[in-house]
């Protein structure tokens, strides 16, 4: 008998997630703060829970998607969280991207129930949550990382174990340094041929097909030049991932000088009141110290 599915926590990822996991046959059960997107849910097929207790007592696999550590941590552990409604051999799979350290804390606590847990983010944003096409880091046992794999082939093009409990999350970290580094490094490149009279939109179409090229400049650099920074993944959300791996790189005593860099950026920017944006308008950081403005008209 296939699986019983929950799903808590249906924001700009989590919702086209357990969508893509309803489309695909699965008998899924639902619970968000707003009831929206639970309503939107159940009219494509889904059910509804009345509390994350709720629809871990109805699910074998549970998986969540909220924004931070002490979200996770409410969720599975709280008055009326998983913990309180799932049964030993249960598998919680924790797709947020939190503190390696905080994965780990509630894997022991999940462990002393009997109740399985991976953490396993994911990389992506909006449109590949949409598509089925995430990138999914996994921390925990290689038995349950084959038991949820046929959830991972539906929400994602590529899951990975890592290693242990945490592990997930780790690799999480780099990912988000390693994509602010390329936005930042994009937004500065395109300021330059802005001020030096070239068309950004021709540097890019000259520059993506060669040793610069990425996925994050295929994805973020129309958005910048084209002025479109409708969030995808908001600033204030990378800004959250960079100071977990600068409080991480703090705990094993690692001076990360490009994660610092971003730190601050990201802190200027939500500051002004810009967090809300696409992580591509790091460009608008850039712009202001420059006083140049990045169009392509």
């Amino acid at each position: 008998m296939a699986e019983r599915i929950g799903f808590v926590g249906l924001g700009i990822m989590g919702k086209p997630m357990a969508k893509n996991l309803v489309k695909a046959g699965y008998d899924v059960t639902v619970f968000n703060r707003s009831s929206a997107a639970v309503n939107e849910l159940v009219a494509e097929g889904a059910k509804a829970g009345t509390s994350s207790a709720d629809v871990a007592a109805k699910s074998d696999i549970i998986v969540l998607m909220v924004p931070d550590s002490p979200d996770s941590e409410a969720v599975v552990l709280g008055e009326n969280g998983l913990l309180e409604g799932a049964s030993a051999g249960d598998l919680i799979i924790d797709m947020s991207s939190i503190e390696p350290g905080v994965s780990q804390r509630i894997h022991n606590a999940c462990a002393e129930k009997g109740v399985k847990f991976m953490d396993a983010p994911v990389s992506g944003g909006e449109p590949m949550a949409v598509s089925g096409d995430l990138a999914i880091m996994v921390g925990g046992n290689a038995g349950d990382f084959k038991r949820a794999q046929p959830l991972f082939e539906v929400m994602g093009k590529s899951a990975v174990l890592c290693g242990d409990s945490g592990a997930g999350n780790i690799t999480k970290l780099a990912n988000q340094i390693i994509v602010g580094a390329n936005i930042q490094a994009l937004a500065e490149a395109l300021v330059l041929a802005t001020k030096a009279g070239v068309n950004p939109e021709t540097v890019f179409n000259a520059i993506k097909g060669g040793l610069a090229g990425s996925n994050v400049m295929n994805a973020k650099g129309p958005m910048m030049f084209e002025r479109n920074f409708k969030p995808g993944f908001r600033i204030e959300l990378h800004y959250k991932d960079i100071n977990n791996a600068a409080k991480t790189a703090n705990e094993l005593n690692l001076p990360l000088q490009v994660t610092a860099n971003l730190q601050q950026v990201m802190k200027a920017l939500v500051g002004w009141g810009e967090g809300g944006n696409d992580h591509s308008g790091i460009l608008s950081y850039v712009e202001k110290l420059s006083g140049v403005t990045v169009t392509n008209k």
